[in-house]
């Protein structure tokens, strides 16, 4: 990877044993830990940040803001851990790691932010403990890696890993709010649901304010400054506010509904828009995309990987999980039936089956996953399997939430499939998470899951913009969610009436058009008929695996079973 955070519990001799100091840019070694960090941007505001004095050492990577107008998060951080110990994390503030060796308290950690939008992997195989933000790379100091047989089933059913787990046994990664010690993991209580009455605590009022807050605070941001912007609601706030912006991008032939209605929302706010043709680069797996899914979470989700060469800027800017954080995704909506189709009415579910929301929420084909456990040699039922896997990780997350549809929420965040996307961007550009800025998240958490809803967002983002919504989303004209999915149903099914086209190209079609069974998967003619989204999660399994030599332990589940029954895909 360009940027890459490694260390290990120890001292500079463990390091070296390890890796070259000569692999980063700067290493740090404290009484307790030493880590090195490669990123071509160290040092720019608002960015990663290392500190080394008489308090120890401190290491900031990503995103960062601190309170007041001190340019170096990690030297803040440092200080301010002196004088107030785990408090200082609470005021730390973006998307990012932070490993501190404090030589007051003789505390020595890796902290995750408080939505762990940055993963750590850790290790002790090597017989120190090992820690950093490339699984690969973290893998390769493992001796004899095994594979996690419900890992790798987690990942092909579902698109991505549940929890703290890989798809190696001796592979892990910090959970959500937490901190990696020398010889433990500890939770932190900085993502914690705590909702506020309407007497005290106003949505679209705090929302509004704190949106403004969050955007001021990244529009300084350097260098040449860029959008991924869809025709959806919430990269356009982003685009409403930084007046840097001069770039704009999507995925998507000219002629569909998304890039028309990405390219009308630049045109109003004066920027230039740049149309990514869906040809062979929106879905080649090859290792400079897969790489990105860390074995845990599906490729798919990094639309622009194929493009990134002809992305001119320095810093990006990206709306994702605002529908989470903002917008209720993971909440379970009541539904209605509309000619045999249940359709959400936009209202809570006052009882919600937890792993049933889930289910549908990550997008389980039953029918798919059959498929794929017809043409393999797992030996488990996916149904059963995947149902048992989440109704532990919705247990594990129960004590961050008094209700079981914040619980559904907080369960979604801690294992959000999407996440490689901004690992990628953040990869290669200076990159804005507006989701994952404290006070953002803090809204979150106060607000009552019935308005963290599209109109709550919609309302807030009309307060700092009242032309915000001059150009609707295709598949949105209505200020309704009802009306919304009727219309749409209606379009489907009525003759001579034009339906709503999905954002993202069609992967089937590709998928055939660009030959990739043959590419791809020519060696496991059995699985050719699955989906197209099954088949590109094994590729990105086998394409990780191989970034580190451990393919081959994979292949014997792979292999047809010796008595082929019936399956779904013929």
């Amino acid at each position: 990877m360009n940027r890459e955070l490694f260390g290990v519990f120890g001292g500079i001799d463990a390091f070296e044993r390890l890796r070259s100091s000569d692999d980063f840019d700067e290493v740090l070694a404290g009484p307790t830990l030493t880590v090195g960090i490669r990123d071509s941007d160290l040092g720019t505001p608002g960015w990663s940040a290392a500190y080394t004095g008489d308090e120890g050492c401190c290491l900031v990577w990503g995103e960062a803001y601190v309170p007041g107008d001190d340019s170096n998060a990690a030297r803040w951080l440092l200080e301010r851990y002196a004088a107030d110990g785990q408090e200082a994390l609470t005021a730390l503030n973006g998307s990012y790691l932070a490993v501190v060796d404090a030589e007051s308290s003789g505390d020595a950690f890796v902290a995750t932010d408080p939505v762990r939008s940055r993963e750590c992997f850790y290790t002790d195989d090597p017989g120190t403990r090992v820690f950093g933000t490339d699984a690969a790379a973290i893998g390769r100091t493992i001796a004899e890696p095994t594979l996690s047989r419900d890992g790798v089933l987690e990942f092909l059913h579902l698109g991505v890993i549940l929890g703290e787990q890989t798809a190696v046994t001796e592979l892990r990664r910090l959970p959500i709010d937490s901190r990696l010690m020398p010889a433990s993991v500890e939770p932190f209580d900085r993502f914690v649901y705590d909702p506020q009455p309407p007497e005290a605590f106003d949505p679209v009022d705090e929302l509004a304010e704190r949106l403004e807050r969050a955007l001021r605070r990244r529009s300084g941001l350097p260098g040449r400054a860029g959008v991924l912007l869809s025709a959806g609601y919430d990269s356009r706030i982003i685009l409403s506010r930084v007046d840097a912006i001069a770039r704009s991008y999507t995925v998507g032939s000219l002629e569909a509904q998304e890039v028309r209605g990405a390219r009308s929302v630049a045109a109003q706010y004066g920027t230039s828009h740049t149309a990514f043709p869906p040809d062979e680069r929106y879905l080649r797996p090859d290792e400079s995309k897969v790489r990105y899914s860390q074995g845990i979470k599906e490729s798919l989700h990094i639309h622009h990987a194929g493009y990134t060469d002809d992305i001119a800027v320095d810093t990006m800017y990206h709306g994702l999980l605002c529908d989470t954080f903002f917008r209720g995704h993971f909440t379970a909506s009541e539904t209605v039936d509309v000619l045999d189709k249940r359709v959400p009415t936009g209202r809570l579910d006052p009882d919600p089956a937890p792993v049933e929301t889930l289910l549908e929420k990550v997008g389980y084909s039953r029918d798919a996953s059959r498929a794929l456990a017809e043409r393999t040699s797992f030996d488990a039922d996916p149904d059963a399997f995947v149902r048992d896997a989440l109704a532990d990780e919705f247990a594990a997350r129960r004590d961050r939430a008094g209700t079981v549809q914040n619980a559904l929420t907080c369960c979604g965040i801690a294992n959000q499939p999407s996440m490689p996307f901004h690992t990628h961007l953040s990869d290669h550009f200076v990159t804005s998470f507006l989701a994952a800025d404290r006070d953002l998240i803090d809204w979150h958490l106060m607000t009552p899951p019935a308005d963290r809803t599209t109109d709550t967002f919609l309302r807030a983002c009309t307060r700092i913009d009242d032309d915000i919504l001059r150009h609707r989303p295709p598949d949105r004209p209505h200020d309704s969610t009802l009306l919304n999915e009727v219309e749409g149903f209606v379009r489907r099914k009525t003759p001579f009436l034009s339906s709503f086209e999905p954002p993202w190209p069609d992967r089937e079609a590709l998928f055939e058009r660009d030959d990739l069974d043959r590419r791809l998967l020519g060696d496991l003619e059995h699985v050719h008929r699955l989906p197209a989204r099954y088949k590109l999660r094994l590729t990105d399994l086998r394409g990780w695996l191989e970034c580190w030599d451990s393919q081959a332990r994979l292949q014997p589940w792979l292999r047809p079973p010796e008595r082929t029954v019936a399956n779904t895909f013929g």
